[in-house]
Formats: C-alpha cells, sequence, structure tokens
C-alpha cells in the first residue's frame, strides 16, 4: 500500500503514523477516512484506477501470480454442505474451463491486478472514485479485472449501460474479445465456490449458492444474482 501511495495511485491513504500496529495477537492499521454519499460508486469511475492499476511498473517486491484455477479447487476441498452432485458438477466444470484457459491469448498486457473491482470495493473521493480492498491484489491479465467489473453489472443488477459506461471509459470491451466466455464462467465459478465453502447448513447463503450453481447448470448467463 505504501508503493502504490508513493506512485501517487487512487487509493484510500494509510494515516502517517508507524504502522501496523499489534494489539494482542491483531495487527491494526489506520487508514483516512473519506465520507460518502449515500449512492453507489459507478462503474465507469473504476475505469481510471484500473487502467492506471493494470499499467503501473512492476513493484520491488513479489507479487502472487493469479491462479483462478486452483483458488476454485481449494474452494470446493473446503466445502461441506453441498450435495455431491453440486460438488462433482462444480469440479468437472471447473476442469473444463482450465483446459479452455489453455487455449486462450490474451490482448492485454499483463500487470497488477485489484483481483476484485466492483462497486463496493471502491469509494467515491470528489468526482472520482479510488480502489480499496487489496486482498486479492495479483499479477495476471487485466482482462480478468475487466470480467468482473462487467459480472458485477450484469448479475447484480447494474444493467448493460452501466458496464458499457465503464469500457468506453476504459477503453476495451472485454465482451468483444474471444476470450471473454471462459474468463466470464471461471470468474462467476470462483465467486460461486468461494461464498459456497463458507455457507453454513439451512442458510440463505447457501440456497442462494444452490441457486446460482443451478442458473450455471442451465447456461442462464443473465440470471440476477442476490448479493452475498
Amino acid at each position: 500500500m505504501q508503493w502504490l501511495m508513493a506512485m501517487e495511485f487512487p487509493t484510500v491513504e494509510l494515516l502517517p503514523v508507524e504502522q501496523p500496529v499489534v494489539v494482542g495477537r491483531h495487527a491494526v492499521t489506520f487508514w483516512r477516512h473519506l465520507p460518502q454519499p449515500p449512492r453507489v460508486v459507478p462503474a465507469a469511475y473504476l475505469a481510471d484506477p484500473l487502467r492506471a492499476l493494470h499499467q503501473l511498473p512492476l513493484p520491488p517486491f513479489a507479487v502472487r501470480p493469479l491462479d483462478t484455477v486452483a483458488a476454485i479447487r481449494r474452494s470446493i476441498a473446503a466445502t461441506a454442505e453441498l450435495p455431491t452432485r453440486d460438488l462433482d458438477f462444480l469440479s468437472a466444470h471447473v476442469s473444463a474451463l482450465e483446459a479452455a484457459l489453455a487455449q486462450i491469448r490474451y490482448v492485454l498486457a499483463p500487470g497488477l491486478l485489484q483481483g476484485d473491482p466492483q462497486h463496493r470495493n471502491a469509494l467515491h473521493r470528489h468526482d472520482a472514485a479510488v480502489l480499496c480492498d487489496w486482498d486479492t491484489a495479483c499479477f495476471g491479465p487485466p482482462e480478468l479485472d475487466l470480467v468482473t467489473v462487467e459480472i458485477h453489472c450484469r448479475r447484480f443488477g447494474y444493467g448493460r449501460s452501466h458496464y458499457e459506461e465503464f469500457a468506453d471509459r476504459y477503453g476495451f470491451d472485454v465482451t468483444r474479445w474471444d476470450g471473454y466466455p471462459v474468463l466470464r464462467d471461471l470468474r462467476e465459478l470462483r465467486m460461486v465456490t468461494t461464498n459456497a465453502k463458507r455457507a453454513p447448513a439451512g442458510s440463505e447463503t447457501l440456497a442462494e449458492v444452490r441457486r446460482r450453481i443451478a442458473g450455471i447448470t442451465e447456461a442462464d448467463v443473465e440470471m440476477r444474482w442476490s448479493i452475498l
């Protein structure tokens, strides 16, 4: 984070105190508060900081590589509350997508990724936005970040025009790229399996996960998802 700040990247800033502060078994960090209006950050506001992030030079420290397939398999292995038929479907689906992924030819140069860019992982700052929540930051193809924005616009009710404003501002429409369907399905599968592994029996989360799996089984790419 200090490196991003040194690069004058638009993100939430750490306060200028020595950090982290260890309190008991917890490491605590302090950030500058950004008051927020009662409206979601538009997808178009994500375009400028994402493009800037993707074009940054590599930092002078190791950044983990993107490995969506491995993350999905770890989540499936840790899932306890789905029936066997759902787990079998998820395992077969990720294997098929892994094979298809090997045939993809990316258009954009690899770079730093936010990993989960979306309306709720950004904050308003004046008439623009800054990125936050860097738990999923990694190195890989920018197409993944762009697909993630598109999925959130389509699956959570923001609409096609919301995404098109983002694509126009970023300068690349990932839905017109021939690798889009594979990366879309892979990213959606990760969103499903990440929630599946932490869904308690009988919970609304588990019901939503199973509803999403049914939609994926039926190739319903327009099904609206509920936010978890």
